[in-house]
């Protein structure tokens, strides 16, 4: 298949890191000599138009509705690179986990505190911002309505600011975005507390449209594992240490558990 001479890249991840996007656009379009379109999609990706008719070919996208879309479309879309993130305590490893925050001076100690307790999260769909949480009620025992109530958000960053402003008791972060967003805003760092981690888990991948062929699909997945100096500053300012290859087979099990979850009548939390 011949090379486009145009990529659309969409992020249905926090807007947070778009800015880190960019440079990867921007490292695109050098070796690939192509056009870059990126944008910050406000879809749900599995109700998005753009990705249901096959009109992207790159995507930045939690592993969760990646993994549901791919049980049911495998032919479309297929995970290609994850980040490794610096910090010690994703021990090399392209993974991320989910941070459960309160509030600075809230009661709360430990994850059994939250009974009863206003959860926030930011989606359904979303694996670091619900169904981890869920998969954790279950495997400890947990009632489905442990929480005493839910309150959606629409991202991280505003469940974080729910908590902060005492609308919300506690909430379920991507460990990638939280600490990005105290990067961004340090002053958060002394109105949360981090109570628990659930995690490791993979980390949300990059993923392309399998339209491109596998020769672009190889080169893609290459140049991305070999960034330049300039994509390489990048990555240092948003406290990522490489790519590396994946594969969809990789993100199956989140789907599994997301359908074992629905099964055992874990829909909702609260």
């Amino acid at each position: 298949m011949k090379q486009p001479n145009k990529l659309r890249l969409v992020s249905y991840l926090a807007p947070n890191m778009f800015g880190f996007y960019q440079a990867v656009g921007a490292y695109l379009s050098r070796v690939f000599d192509v056009k870059i379109q990126l944008e910050q999609s406000q879809y749900d990706p599995l109700e998005d138009p753009i990705l249901l008719n096959n009109q992207l070919d790159l995507a930045f996208i939690c592993g969760l509705p990646f993994a549901r879309h791919h049980q049911a479309s495998s032919y479309q879309l297929q995970a290609l690179v994850a980040p490794v993130m610096q910090a010690t305590r994703y021990q090399n490893r392209p993974v991320y986990f989910s941070d459960i925050i309160v509030k600075v001076d809230s009661d709360v100690m430990s994850f059994d505190d939250l009974a009863g307790k206003t959860f926030s999260y930011n989606d359904l769909g979303s694996n670091s911002g619900y169904n981890l949480v869920r998969q954790r009620l279950i495997q400890a025992g947990y009632p489905s309505h442990f929480f005493g109530s839910l309150v959606p958000s629409g991202s991280h960053q505003r469940s974080i600011r729910l908590v902060i402003e005492g609308l919300a008791d506690c909430a379920a972060i991507d460990s990638t975005v939280l600490e990005q967003e105290l990067r961004d805003s340090p002053e958060l760092s002394h109105r949360l507390r981090v109570i628990d981690s659930i995690g490791p888990c993979l980390v949300p991948p990059v993923v392309v449209a399998q339209r491109l062929g596998k020769a672009f699909i190889d080169s893609l997945q290459s140049a991305l594992s070999k960034p330049d100096t300039e994509l390489q500053s990048a990555m240092k300012r948003s406290q990522i240490q490489r790519y590396v290859p994946v594969k969809s087979e990789d993100y199956v099990p989140l789907g599994s558990m997301y359908d074992a979850a629905i099964q055992r009548g874990y829909e909702r939390i609260g």
